[in-house]
């Protein structure tokens, strides 16, 4: 009679197989779900300049264009009225407001305006501005060659400044059908607070306590 010779399986053997695979399938999925967190977050950050380049170059959103020089062929003979409005927001002590609330312009013609800018704390305060154009469709057309919008402004305690811009509108706004019948445009700006600008200087205690423990 032959014997036969069985083979039995380890106690729990299939058990740590399948737990062995568990723990790679768990870990692959936390692995892929980190990837697309990162990735994710990394869009995010992308997003916010690419969306301001997008706006300059398109004038999407309102978003003004800027101009190196004046065009080159004379102004049109077709007007518009250019508004200016002001604000400033939350946290920033400054009065601020156009010189001029609205002119007319020729399409294609230069002009400068000024804004009047007072910072009304006792303490030296900076400011940025952001700034949009309205109709949202005109900001493609609308041509700034000088702003103080381009920087950051950093005020003295009670000073008080006049800011100018340089701009015209296009003579390409008179081919766009769509702004035929176009009559003004409002160009506002909002200074927003920017808060620890500068670096604060160094204590002299602070540097004698450095140089002491070298």
């Amino acid at each position: 009679m032959e014997s036969k010779t069985q083979t039995r399986a380890k106690p729990g053997g299939g058990d740590r197989v399948a737990s062995r695979r568990g723990l790679t399938r768990d870990a692959m999925v936390a692995s892929i779900c980190g990837f697309v967190v990162v990735f994710m977050v990394g869009a995010s950050y992308a997003a916010v300049p690419f969306y301001d380049w997008f706006c300059r170059a398109t004038g999407f959103n309102g978003t003004t264009q800027v101009a190196t020089s004046a065009p080159s062929d004379a102004p049109l003979a077709r007007k518009i009225f250019v508004r200016f409005d002001a604000n400033v927001g939350p946290g920033l002590p400054w009065k601020f407001e156009p010189e001029q609330t609205e002119i007319e312009v020729r399409i294609g013609e230069v002009v400068t305006v000024f804004y009047s800018v007072t910072n009304q704390a006792a303490r030296t305060t900076a400011g940025v501005a952001a700034y949009n154009v309205a109709p949202l469709t005109v900001g493609a057309y609308f041509q700034k060659i000088n702003c103080f919008c381009f920087n950051e402004q950093t005020m003295g305690p009670g000073e008080k400044r006049e800011m100018p811009v340089v701009f015209y509108v296009d003579p390409q706004l008179a081919r766009d059908s769509e702004n035929d019948g176009l009559k003004t445009i409002t160009l506002s700006y909002t200074f927003y607070p920017v808060r620890d600008s500068t670096p604060k200087p160094v204590a002299a205690g602070e540097g004698d306590k450095r140089k002491g423990s070298l």
